[in-house]
């Protein structure tokens, strides 16, 4: 995420530690992204295993941005009054136990309804987390703070999914929920131990205050920008492995590995479009997804490995590095209303999942084939480019700098933040 603090200067002569709650927080993000993810990556093993079809089997991925959709802002306004030590433990009680059914069930019912439970739970640890990172460091410390949490769940694509495959294939798909499980529990301990008992809940007042800043227009272009960017890129993600395998002849225990190069990029483009978008929103919000679609469209063409290995490390650093320049302009443009902003921006990430990934498993028994994942994640991605155009011509961006107004974000809506 940018950097939000208005006294740069005093902030950068400040240093201290950040807080061990921080990356506790941080380790949670990275289980949260890592089981929503994970999916794309032991997609015909699950399939394999329930005696499904790929495209049935897509919906376990499906199921869950649906719930991510509905739990962001159900929890956020559900949780204003609650303490978020109480929140964040019961999130990951929650993640716990819908880990532990999908790994004892062989009940496809059984499997999409704790998907959606897990993510409904994921939703409300993400509703606080980066606002209790930040009070926990203090207004000279808090975007590092977020920026840590943030790349908490960057890593995921890095190291979860990857590492998740290669459980899958050694002990089985379940195995992969079940080291999930563990670890959220894990989690779970060191969030009890290091945050304190009266931690305050995140609200600030009734619910009516979190909603008065959703009638900006430019808030909901942003939503749109967040919706057509992971509905583009995780319609050919889902599908990833069997695009990998099925298409450009990759031998499936290679799978892994290109997922690490499709994560490495994806941390790399998350760091480089928040370096750059701050002072470029117009920049990399306009460009990135111009990139993706040319890359998503090349590898739906691709048959080759070498190439399609390249192409998919490419998409990675591309497709999703502007998410965070998104959010950041949600956030701003919601004014008072900047958790809620955040909320829905996460939702309308996952809305783009929920839309697309049936979308693109329909196409599976289309003439397309095993191609058709990637022609409708080039399409849909490509859709971003209007509201990301708006967004630039409303706020007066040129690509070369932003508007000033948007570089130096008002103080009080960084405090609703």
């Amino acid at each position: 995420m940018p950097a939000l603090i208005m006294d740069a200067p005093r902030a950068t002569r400040v240093s201290r530690r950040l807080p061990l709650l921080v990356y506790v927080l941080a380790s949670g993000t990275f289980l949260m992204l890592t089981t929503e993810f994970v999916i794309a990556g032991i997609l015909p093993e699950v399939a394999a295993s329930l005696q499904t079809s790929l495209a049935d089997a897509g919906s376990l991925i499906t199921v869950f941005a649906v719930g991510m959709i509905i739990g962001a802002p159900l929890m956020t306004l559900l949780t204003v009054r609650l303490p978020n030590r109480i929140t964040l433990i019961l999130a990951l009680l929650v993640f716990v136990a819908g880990h532990v059914l999908v790994a004892l069930s062989s009940d496809f019912t059984v499997l999409l309804v704790a998907r959606f439970v897990t993510a409904v739970a994921t939703g409300a640890f993400w509703a606080v987390a980066a606002i209790v990172a930040t009070r926990a460091s203090g207004a000279a410390s808090g975007a590092r703070a977020m920026g840590v949490v943030g790349a908490g769940g960057a890593l995921a694509t890095v190291l979860g999914v990857p590492l998740g495959a290669f459980i899958a294939q050694a002990v089985g798909w379940r195995g992969t929920f079940w080291a999930l499980a563990i670890a959220a529990a894990a989690v779970g301990l060191l969030v009890a131990w290091v945050l304190p008992t009266d931690s305050p809940g995140q609200g600030r007042g009734p619910i009516r205050s979190s909603l008065d800043g959703l009638r900006s227009g430019r808030l909901w272009l942003a939503l749109l920008a967040c919706l057509t960017t992971s509905g583009g890129v995780l319609a050919a993600y889902s599908y990833i492995a069997p695009i990998l395998t099925d298409q450009a002849g990759i031998p499936a225990r290679f799978v892994p590995l290109v997922l690490t190069g499709f994560g490495i990029g994806s941390f790399a483009g998350t760091l480089l479009g928040g370096r750059f978008g701050d002072a470029h929103p117009g920049l990399v919000t306009i460009l990135t997804p111009a990139v993706s679609t040319v890359l998503i469209a090349l590898i739906a063409v691709t048959a080759a490995s070498a190439p399609m290995v390249i192409l998919v490390v490419l998409l990675g650093l591309s497709g999703l590095s502007a998410n965070g320049v998104l959010i950041h302009l949600a956030v701003r443009h919601a004014g008072h209303a900047a958790p809620m902003g955040s909320a829905l921006a996460v939702s309308a990430f996952n809305a783009g999942t929920a839309i697309s990934t049936p979308i693109a498993g329909a196409t599976l028994s289309t003439s397309l084939g095993i191609h058709g994942p990637s022609v409708v994640g080039a399409i849909i991605i490509a859709l971003t480019l209007l509201p990301t155009i708006a967004l630039a011509v409303r706020n007066g961006w040129r690509l070369h700098g932003a508007h000033p107004d948007v570089v130096r974000p008002k103080p009080e809506a960084m405090r609703c933040r």
